[in-house]
């Protein structure tokens, strides 16, 4: 990841070499015009305004005079992908921009200073934001994308077990998308969101059990109706009854 300030007194004309199409940049424009040249076409950046674009393609840029910016570079896996190969643009004033811009002064200010351990969470937090603004870029209907929401959707789902609002549509408004964008995530992986809901609930549920909580504190914790359900959905899932397996 590469965080740049770029500031000129003077007008800038550059060519750039090979880019790596596995990298995707953004430019925000905060005085003058930045403007991205590819093989066909140019893109204008006035100030003001935040391009996201692939760095495959990018065959040079010209910078106004007194033009200042800053860019991030980010590897797409980190950030699960980018919808087009086709530059996008906002305001750089929208609320989730502004945060990263500020998370990347500050970074780019202070990395020099920082220990491993500091670096490492400033780094993650510039990831986080970076996707923040990026997802809602997403076409949720490119099957590329399928397996990285499904991974989305599972950390998401793991970390809210025990929260009886958690559904599959809890989960799709977390991640921006629809319902059905994430049953077909899912239904690649060979189960359902629900499914995979109730799987982890079980498995979590077994591991309570065998540190000795009882039935119903684990039915209540796990978010099953009751012990009955809890009963009868354990046996569903691995052929005998809680006390069973408990006793084996």
């Amino acid at each position: 990841m590469v965080v740049t300030d770029f500031q000129t007194p003077t007008g800038v004309r550059a060519r750039t070499s090979a880019q790596d199409e596995s990298e995707l940049r953004l430019y925000a424009v905060r005085h003058g015009t930045w403007t991205l040249r590819y093989d066909r076409t140019a893109l204008s950046v006035p100030a003001g305004r935040l391009t996201i674009h692939r760095a495959a393609g990018l065959t040079g840029f010209d910078a106004d005079p007194r033009t200042a910016a800053r860019t991030i570079g980010i590897p797409l896996a980190e950030i699960g992908g980018f919808h087009t190969h086709a530059p996008v643009t906002q305001p750089a004033t929208a609320p989730e921009v502004r945060l990263l811009l500020a998370h990347a002064s500050l970074l780019h200010d202070t990395a020099g200073d920082l220990r491993t351990a500091g670096l490492s969470a400033a780094r993650n937090a510039l990831i986080e934001l970076t996707r923040g603004v990026v997802r809602q870029y997403f076409d949720d209907t490119e099957p590329a994308l399928s397996p990285a929401l499904a991974r989305a959707a599972r950390r998401l789902a793991d970390q809210r077990l025990t929260d009886h609002e958690l559904t599959p549509g809890l989960l799709a408004a977390e991640l921006h998308v629809s319902v059905r964008t994430l049953s077909r995530a899912f239904a690649a992986t060979g189960e359902t969101t629900a499914g995979y809901i109730r799987r982890r609930r079980l498995e979590e549920a077994r591991r309570a059990l065998t540190a000795g909580h009882t039935v119903s504190e684990v039915a209540a914790r796990w978010q099953f109706a009751d012990s009955s359900h809890f009963i009868r959905a354990f046996r569903k899932r691995y052929d005998q009854t809680p006390t069973q397996y408990v006793a084996t």
